[in-house]
């Protein structure tokens, strides 16, 4: 009966003891990455100006589907990069109504792609791409080629995301507005 509680004790400890040295690898490896790069990018948004991010969002916003790469590609991009999740989605503040929910859609969807390149853009699922990686580097395997088709197939992604949510908003709204006048005219 002893040796078992002494048994299910070490395997208790031992849990602990790998949760530790997990710790140990996030502080010794990505942690001062992810604060090195958060200050980077933080001086960047300085240098730029958020002015000059804001008017790239007001342009965004113009009607026309030549507009549509920059709203639904360019955007949400610069979105992720300069204010990371989940501060990125308020950047669809500056668009009309009928694109939020696309750019919302695009930037939703981009929040996962660029973590193996740029990992301070959504830190708290950086999780994710570690066991990604840990298996990827186990198979003896290079992350960088990964991390960029990641996010080249990310950029894709989020584009014809964009694309298409707001082919599907465009289409209800058009039937809302239909049922709109059809029971307007009933009622006259």
């Amino acid at each position: 009966m002893l040796g078992a509680i002494e048994q299910v004790a070490e395997v208790f400890t031992g849990i602990f003891q790998q949760g530790a040295e997990f710790f140990t690898a996030l502080v010794t490896g990505i942690l001062p990455l992810i604060i090195v790069l958060l200050t980077a990018v933080n001086a960047l948004i300085k240098f730029i100006g958020i002015e000059r991010v804001n008017k790239v969002a007001e342009l965004a916003g113009k009607e026309g589907i030549q507009y549509a790469p920059l709203r639904f590609l360019v955007l949400p991009v610069l979105a992720v990069f300069f204010l990371t999740n989940p501060a990125c989605y308020s950047m669809g503040t500056f668009l009309p109504e009928r694109n939020k929910p696309a750019f919302y859609d695009s930037a939703v969807s981009f929040v996962h792609p660029p973590l193996g390149l740029l990992p301070h853009v959504n830190p708290g699922e950086l999780f994710v791409w570690a066991g990604i990686a840990s298996g990827v580097e186990m198979a003896g395997n290079e992350l960088t080629p990964l991390a960029v088709r990641y996010l080249l197939v990310g950029l894709i992604v989020i584009f014809i995301r964009g694309l298409v949510t707001q082919f599907i908003y465009d289409l209800l709204a058009s039937r809302a507005d239909d049922t709109s006048n059809d029971t307007a005219a009933a009622a006259a």
